[in-house]
């Protein structure tokens, strides 16, 4: 299917009508904020992985690139990328919502222009591949450092910190590789081009600390997944070699989702295919994100709202669409009982009014 409409400044529009100016200051400087949002097919339709918190980031964003008034608040771009998905007909895709600066902004500031918000939403295929999640992928450490904290802000995504990614990513797959590994200004790991990074090493997972990353909300999600499992994560500083000699390494991020590393810098990673750790971990997310996790009312948003929101989602349901999407066999939920901990159901109220209403 093809994108047929995309959300401008308030109102839905065709896609061939969405056009910028060429003089838009956005495009010459990269001044913008934007998100990358996933939707998923659940057995209760259409839903959205952590709308809410991607769209309170985007505002975020904009707050550090020094936006001082929006035009739209965050429940309004909330239910915008839901009509946009529900006008496009889109059982699965990718939601992108994007703020920039327009009409002036010629003299290097945010406060000479006009922030214009717009949303588009297309059909998503696997980032690294068909084969990336059984099998892992190539890395290497990219000769680009990632941004210092105070010469980009790190914790936004700015468009203009993006030529860091696209240097690097561009330079691995140039080499042969996969995906690049960058190290921050101190010589540490810090994250991909596009996902947080994550090793394991004798049952305990490490990941770099927030300080120059990108806080990623699937780092997030992966965080609460590890604890509900019982493994326990440590945010420490991880030099180059620390990722050779690990048991596993995996990345994640809105769009890879859960991914392998199986060979670092022509280095096999432990039996250079996606191990059993990492492979627990994307079968818990594809729960997560498909509605067959006890945590997955917390964090999915239903494109079309029912009364009864997964009063039932059968197991067997993200084991169909992984199959359909080309994904390895299986889906369920991991058992957490080898790691000392049972999951706990997650009973979380729908905070949105109209549900507290129907409720009441």
């Amino acid at each position: 299917m093809e994108t047929k409409a995309i959300w401008l400044n308030g109102k839905l529009v065709p896609k061939a009508d969405a056009t910028l100016n060429f003089l838009t200051p956005a495009l010459h400087y990269g001044v913008a904020v934007f998100e990358g949002i996933r939707c998923y097919a659940t057995a209760r339709g259409p839903c959205v992985f952590r709308l809410r918190d991607h769209i309170e980031r985007l505002f975020d964003s904009a707050r550090v690139l020094g936006f001082r008034e929006l035009p739209y608040t965050v429940d309004q771009i909330v239910e915008a990328c839901l009509e946009t998905v529900r006008a496009n007909g889109f059982e699965e895709c990718y939601i992108r919502p994007l703020v920039w600066l327009a009409e002036g902004g010629w003299n290097l500031t945010v406060d000479g222009g006009k922030p214009y918000f717009g949303i588009a939403v297309w059909e998503w295929k696997q980032y690294l591949g068909a084969e990336a999640a059984e099998r892992g992928v190539r890395a290497n450490i990219s000769s680009f450092t990632r941004h210092h904290p105070n010469v980009m802000m790190t914790k936004a995504k700015i468009a203009g910190n993006y030529p860091n990614s696209v240097l690097a990513k561009t330079e691995s797959l140039r080499l042969g590789f996969d995906e690049a590994i960058m190290l921050d200004a101190q010589g540490m790991v810090a994250e991909c081009t596009g996902e947080n990074i994550f090793l394991v090493r004798k049952g305990m997972l490490y990941t770099p600390p927030d300080g120059t990353i990108l806080e990623g909300l699937t780092r997030d999600a992966i965080l609460g997944l590890a604890e509900d499992m019982g493994y326990e994560v440590k945010a420490k500083p991880i030099s180059r070699d620390q990722l050779y000699v690990a048991d596993e390494v995996f990345v994640c991020g809105t769009a890879a989702e859960v991914i392998g590393l199986r060979e670092i810098d022509f280095r096999t990673i432990g039996s250079g295919r996606t191990g059993p750790v990492t492979q627990q971990f994307q079968a818990a997310y594809r729960a997560l994100v498909r509605g067959t996790h006890p945590r997955s009312e917390e964090w999915l948003a239903p494109v079309h709202p029912r009364e009864s929101f997964f009063e039932e989602a059968p197991e067997a349901l993200a084991d169909i669409l992984d199959e359909r999407l080309g994904l390895f066999e299986g889906g369920e939920v991991p058992d957490a009982r080898h790691h000392r901990k049972t999951l706990e159901v997650v009973a979380t109220r729908d905070p949105r009014p109209a549900r507290r209403r129907a409720e009441d």
